[in-house]
């Protein structure tokens, strides 16, 4: 269980949230990792040696168990990305909740100011040709 997380300078409550949901949660840290994981070139090099010398060396016929193990594998994956995906837009929505929170309460002050900064002007004009 978090704390209320504490936007460091110039960071979005929103992604200061997000951040510590982030680290709170075992499985989300899990699929961080495997999608930091399979979006690297590390990821293509070890795959490219292991189907290499799975094809070459390991089986004189690998192509039926190797499309199972490439098709379960390609699965996976696509999983992860929806995964990634789908944070992605529920940071989106609430970015733009609190954005446009903020943006209705800016509105709402701004709008205060103007009819006070109004209502003074009206009385100053009124007391300074009251005078003449």
């Amino acid at each position: 269980m978090s704390t209320v997380p504490t936007p460091g300078p110039g960071e979005h409550p929103v992604v200061a949230r997000m951040r510590a949901h982030r680290v709170d949660d075992r499985q989300l840290r899990i699929a961080d990792a495997i999608t930091r994981f399979a979006g690297s070139m590390m990821f293509v090099y070890i795959h490219v040696v292991v189907f290499a010398v799975w094809m070459l060396v390991a089986e004189s016929s690998p192509w039926p168990t190797l499309t199972l193990v490439v098709s379960l594998e390609a699965i996976f994956l696509s999983t992860f990305v929806m995964i990634g995906q789908n944070r992605a837009a529920v940071f989106q929505q609430a970015k733009a909740d609190h954005d446009f929170a903020e943006q209705e309460l800016e509105l709402k002050t701004n709008t205060q100011l103007t009819r006070e900064i109004h209502v003074l002007t009206t009385e100053l004009h009124r007391r300074a040709f009251a005078q003449d």
